[in-house]
């Protein structure tokens, strides 16, 4: 199943994708849900970032070749920050190049949506709090993170956490591609497969440190081939069984 939440006369409804078109939910999706009974062509409304979390986490060093990449070892225990919730933006909207960076790349990753109140999660039962994934982008300006020596301001920007273009389900976290192309340029190609800490793991850890509200965001990390986007450039994260998230890059005012 795929959930999204869609912008029709100005008002904003949960909905299920069906092919191309959406039935309009009743309530939100974090727990029993039906349809209200309006179905919209998809091309009718307008899909903004299918979740509004309290909390972004996001994990560092998740992929081998990426820490490799970046000069850096694979940590010996997951290491997380977070992005707060105003980074948060839907697809087709713009990814905003702040003055204070000159160096802003781009973090193709597979997130993870949160779908009950939870915490001290055992990683055989991690599928009963989890609603669904979706794409991410985690936009970094990658010289305030050298330069900074903490990650909050560099990963933290107004519209640096595009997520979409919806909800799914259903998804095999085996090996399911994880591609990001900046103008229709590969950029980053990499597998879930290949992920040092599978999302079981991912999830167990961090409710162990933190309450997991419904709607909370897990990002568990990008592939290597991080680089820079510019303004112009339209860039694109696409997840094998999720859909691909389209963001555009503009010069922030």
């Amino acid at each position: 199943m795929r959930i999204c939440r869609v912008a029709v006369d100005d008002e904003l409804h949960y909905a299920v994708l069906e092919k191309d078109a959406v039935a309009l939910l009743s309530s939100h999706p974090f727990g029993p849900f039906e349809p209200e009974g309006t179905v919209l062509p998809l091309a009718e409304v307008r899909l903004v970032a299918p979740v509004l979390p309290s909390k972004i986490v996001a994990v560092g060093r998740n992929y081998a070749d990426h820490a490799k990449e970046m000069g850096n070892e694979v940590p010996a225990a997951p290491m997380i920050f977070l992005k707060p919730s105003t980074s948060v933006i839907g697809p087709g909207e713009p990814i905003m190049l702040p003055w204070q960076s000159e160096q802003v790349e781009h973090e193709a990753e597979l997130a993870v949506v949160i779908g009950r109140l939870c915490r001290d999660v055992p990683e055989d039962r991690v599928a009963e709090v989890v609603l669904g994934y979706t794409c991410a982008n985690d936009v970094t300006a990658r010289d305030l993170q050298r330069t900074d020596g903490q990650w909050g301001r560099a990963k933290g920007f107004d519209s640096f956490c595009p997520i979409g273009p919806w909800i799914e389900t259903d998804l095999d976290l085996e090996d399911a591609t994880v591609e990001c192309r900046v103008n229709g340029d590969v950029r980053q190609t990499g597998s879930t497969g290949d992920m040092v800490r599978d999302v079981a793991e991912l999830v167990s850890w961090i409710s162990s440190v933190m309450t997991l509200l419904p709607g909370d965001l897990i990002l568990t990390g990008t592939p290597a081939g991080v680089g820079p986007i510019t303004a112009g450039d339209q860039v694109s994260v696409s997840i094998d069984g999720i859909g691909t998230l389209t963001n555009p890059v503009i010069d922030r005012d």
